[in-house]
């Protein structure tokens, strides 16, 4: 089922509590839609979907209205997730910034959203603690969370491009909690949007650790959000997630799913479309039954739903939804 901004909260409170993380995956296809929320399902998780400002704009095709978008996703989401009653899914707007405030509003007023990011990073922390209050103001109306961010992550993830990375300061984190009021806080600690591998990257979990002992010893105890997960190795997420960590994104890991599934359906059914070589035009008949697209792009539906489940195994969210 779909989850209030409430549920949302509950979700994350009892993963803190219990030290077990929330995969929150971006989407902007059907496929991905389906895959995932049946794979939540299918381990009895919680779960999260991400929509970005570039996929609201692919989705909403030549028009790119980034508003049209959001709404098919969001719609897509909610009435797919109806099937499964024993495992809850939010809609959240990923890494969007100053600029897309009026997006957020529009998301927030329409309840198409769970909860949202805004992403003021690369602004000063003054600035950006002013703007993530705005939003927190007006989220908080609505019942819906809110989430921040303080430091760079490497690499690229649609518009958010960062050349080098920038560690969170545990003293601003603390700082920016408490004068935002944010639900949930994105440190900064060494991984990279983008493809990576998680022994190649000098990963800071001690500076989640740091971080959520510093906002626990202030009262102001939140779920700490991992960006740029997808290629961390599961022993560096479990630990991720005993020191504070209770959402971790994934986003790439799927676009390879999608890529490799597809691919390797394609290299062995080539001739169901091209013919071969040395077959006469006259002679060669396309297969329907091979290149129709639900024959290939259920290959990659199946390849993501398992990803997703082994996610939610490793990281502890399996079995372990509010709605049990």
């Amino acid at each position: 089922m779909f989850l209030t901004g409430q549920q949302l909260k509950e979700v994350f409170l009892k993963a803190k509590k219990q030290r077990f993380g929330i995969i929150a995956s971006n989407v902007v296809f059907d496929t991905q839609v389906r895959a995932l929320i049946q794979g939540y399902a299918a381990v009895k998780s919680d779960g999260l979907m991400q929509m970005s400002s570039g996929a609201c704009k692919y989705a909403a095709g030549e028009s790119q209205d980034i508003k049209t978008g959001a709404k098919l996703i969001s719609t897509m989401i909610k009435t797919f997730a109806e099937q499964f009653p024993h495992s809850g899914v939010g809609l959240h707007i990923d890494h969007a910034t100053p600029n897309y405030f009026d997006f957020i509003v529009f998301c927030i007023e329409n309840n198409l959203v769970t909860s949202v990011m805004i992403d003021a990073s690369k602004e000063d922390l003054a600035e950006n603690i002013r703007i993530t209050k705005e939003v927190v103001d007006i989220a908080h109306k609505h019942g819906i969370l809110v989430e921040g961010e303080i430091g760079h992550i490497k690499g690229a993830e649609d518009e958010i491009v960062s050349e080098v990375e920038l560690y969170t300061r545990p003293e601003e984190a603390l700082e920016y909690v408490q004068k935002t009021n944010v639900d949930l806080f994105a440190a900064s600690v060494g991984t990279n949007h983008g493809v990576s591998k998680g022994e190649n990257i000098v990963l800071r979990l001690d500076l989640v650790k740091e971080i959520d002992d510093l906002l626990i010893k202030h009262g102001v105890e939140r779920g700490i959000v991992l960006h740029g997960a997808s290629g961390l190795t599961d022993e560096q997420q479990r630990t991720a997630i005993a020191n504070g960590v209770v959402k971790i994104n994934k986003d790439t890991h799927y676009q390879m799913d999608m890529a490799q599934a597809i691919q390797a359906y394609w290299e062995k059914e080539k001739y169901a479309i091209v013919r071969p070589e040395g077959v006469a035009p006259e002679a060669y008949v396309p297969d329907k039954g091979r290149f129709d697209p639900r024959k290939w792009l259920i290959k990659a539906e199946q390849r993501m739903q398992e990803t997703v489940v082994e996610f939610c195994r490793v990281t502890g969210s399996a079995d372990n939804s509010i709605l049990l």
